[in-house]
């Protein structure tokens, strides 16, 4: 699986890319980014429900969901922010442009994140060889931007 990994990752890449696209298309024959976001989450989670169903994934004891910091509920919003954010600002900006400007912001959140550890995540210590390998994708951002 090592040897895959990498190109398991680069194709959820792609297929966000992929769906960047079919989202601005949906927003603009919609003309709603805020509907198109929503069939875009009733599609997921209907795929995923299958899913669930397929591989017959029993359901979480009550206790096991009640463990779960109650911040940690709130993924579904960024999601929806994500998502409608990216309808919106794709077809304004292109989708390398978008895709580009959402990694940087990834990496410069996960960056600060790794270096709090936050929510009980071991801690990665941001050095100067993290902070030039941001400052590369910022400028490989720019690069794309122009």
């Amino acid at each position: 699986m090592n040897l895959l990994a990498p190109f398991v990752v680069l194709s959820a890449g792609l297929s966000l890319a992929f769906q960047q696209v079919l989202n601005a298309s949906l927003g603009n024959a919609m003309q709603s980014a805020r509907w198109a976001a929503f069939v875009s989450y009733l599609g997921g989670t209907i795929a995923l429900l299958l899913v669930l169903v397929a591989v017959r994934e029993p359901i979480p004891a009550a206790a096991l969901v009640g463990r779960a910091p109650l911040i940690a509920w709130t993924g579904g919003i960024f999601g929806a922010i994500f998502i409608a954010t990216s309808i919106l600002m794709v077809p304004r900006l292109g989708v390398a442009t978008v895709l580009t400007l959402i990694v940087v912001g990834q990496l410069l959140g996960s960056l600060a994140f790794d270096h709090i550890g936050m929510f009980s995540l071991p801690h990665h210590p941001i050095t100067l060889t993290r902070i030039l390998g941001a400052g590369c994708l910022i400028l490989g951002a720019a690069l794309v931007r122009g």
